[in-house]
């Protein structure tokens, strides 16, 4: 099967997604049918966007002709009769099941059973939208991501009575319109929506635990490479969205909790603090996140025996911080960082300070290493006054800007990559996607600085699984168990 590129098209729904959908089909060639049941939509969808088109073109990012050609192909259209001559649709309508497989029922009376039924649901089952169509193996998930025509990502996605050759000719449609699709099994969440959910998910369990402030968090993971840290990202998205993402997902697995809900954040959609669209969230607007104080640098303090422990990147950067000082270095240490007549700061394996000892504190995990970013590090509780002032001043002379959080396992960045990675794992293990079909998608459709199976081949598979038994044993619950399909990257 093969869809061309200048094959009748018709979008179900003129709404920000729709409305995209439109423009991405029609600016690589094909006619375009824009439909909505609310009167007047489609052609007010279609009018926006030749503002936007126009707008393109006084940037200098498009071409005049190209903008005229562009919305001249799209038709808005007042019935669906009007657009039986499409060979694919793209429904971009209400997430909700009955809603969908009624609009798909009435198109398979419409249109020839040559024509593919895409649907641009973002969590709901395509095998259960299919369930009770006459030709199921036509019917074809093709989530986009917002905003459309920018984003590059595509989840192709199959249903169980999905037909090989229609998921196929999906794919390569998406490609020919400038997208990079990655196929997936029509499963909870499918890749991005599910693989994502630690990112929001142990952000808001730091906040329940009362370990760290938003903005801290928020700094720490944006000097991982992140774009937006998680509680202003869930701030952009709408809390009401975010968290009833997250329900679909805990719901459609089962109550496992690994997805289970927040309370920090059901808290504040019952409130009505749902984010930039009302105001206030974690942060209020327009204002936004405060800024963290200004790194100060500083020297390394005095310590008559200093020792280096551990090897790579993290140790070396340690080592070069202390040029100056003689520094017994011991390689094969079974952990990283270093220690200073006989007090401990070490880079988290997942346990605690204080489970660690009395003289210790724990740093996270530097995936970048920019001088003056954001880290995360913690005290033990036994820790002596002068280890307390010491630690932060031996990070700031390593050219971190430390940014102390209570003694939460495995702080801030460790926790979340490393939950990530099991997740990604996971979804790997039970097919839903490829190793490198999970890497595009997180940076695609996320925009992540690397994918999850990149920050494990930069890290290491042992370490990721010890820091997540050590959560799971602080924790003593089902959320960090260790996926089988990390155990058999050992």
């Amino acid at each position: 099967m093969q869809l061309s590129t200048s094959a009748p098209v018709l979008v179900i729904g003129a709404g920000i997604m729709g409305a995209g959908i439109a423009q991405t089909a029609a600016q690589a060639g094909h006619p375009v049918f824009l439909f909505d049941m609310r009167e007047g939509a489609a052609a007010a969808a279609r009018d926006k966007l030749g503002s936007t088109l126009q707008g393109l073109v006084a940037k200098g990012k498009l071409a005049a002709d190209a903008a005229e050609a562009t919305l001249a192909r799209i038709t808005p259209v007042a019935t669906l009769a009007e657009a039986a001559s499409a060979t694919l649709v793209v429904e971009a309508i209400v997430e909700n099941l009955e809603a969908k497989r009624g609009l798909f029922r009435e198109l398979e009376g419409l249109l020839p059973e040559s024509a593919v039924l895409a649907t641009n649901t973002s969590s709901i089952s395509v095998t259960a939208i299919g369930n009770g169509l006459k030709h199921p193996g036509r019917l074809v998930g093709m989530h986009f991501f917002n905003p459309v025509p920018l984003m590059k990502l595509v989840e192709v996605v199959s249903g169980l009575a999905t037909e090989p050759a229609v998921a196929e000719a999906i794919f390569a449609l998406s490609q020919a319109w400038g997208k990079t699709p990655v196929h997936t099994r029509s499963t909870p969440g499918f890749i991005v929506n599910r693989i994502a959910r630690p990112y929001y998910a142990e952000a808001l369990q730091l906040l329940l635990e009362q370990a760290a402030e938003p903005a801290v968090l928020d700094a720490c993971l944006r000097a991982a490479g992140f774009r937006m840290g998680p509680c202003e990202l869930m701030d952009l998205i709408g809390h009401d969205t975010n968290f009833a993402v997250t329900n679909s997902v805990y719901d459609a697995n089962f109550q496992d909790k690994r997805f289970v809900p927040s309370l920090v954040q059901r808290e504040m959609v019952d409130g009505g603090l749902l984010g930039r669209k009302s105001g206030r969230g974690f942060y209020r607007y327009p204002a936004g996140a405060p800024a963290l104080p200004a790194f100060e640098p500083a020297e390394p303090p005095d310590g008559r025996s200093i020792v280096l422990h551990g090897r790579g990147p993290v140790a070396e950067r340690l080592q070069t911080a202390m040029a100056h000082r003689t520094v017994i270095v011991q390689r094969n240490s079974d952990w990283t960082g270093f220690e200073v007549d006989g007090a401990q700061l070490r880079l988290t394996d997942g346990r605690t300070a204080t489970a660690l000892g009395a003289d210790v504190a724990v740093f996270d995990l530097p995936i970048q290493h920019e001088p003056g970013q954001p880290l995360a590090y913690a005290l033990s509780a036994r820790a002596s006054a002068a280890w307390a002032a010491a630690a932060p001043q031996w990070l700031r002379a390593a050219g971190f800007h430390a940014q102390r959080i209570a003694d939460a396992p495995g702080l801030v960045v460790a926790r979340t990559v490393a939950m990530l990675i099991n997740e990604a794992s996971d979804a790997v293990l039970q097919g839903v996607c490829s190793g490198a079909g999970a890497d595009a998608a997180m940076k695609l459709g996320v925009n992540y600085p690397a994918g999850p199976f990149e920050w494990l081949a930069r890290w290491d598979a042992a370490a990721v699984v010890r820091l997540l038994d050590a959560l799971d044993g602080h924790h003593r619950g089902e959320r960090y168990r260790v996926s089988p399909g990390l155990l058999r990257r050992l």
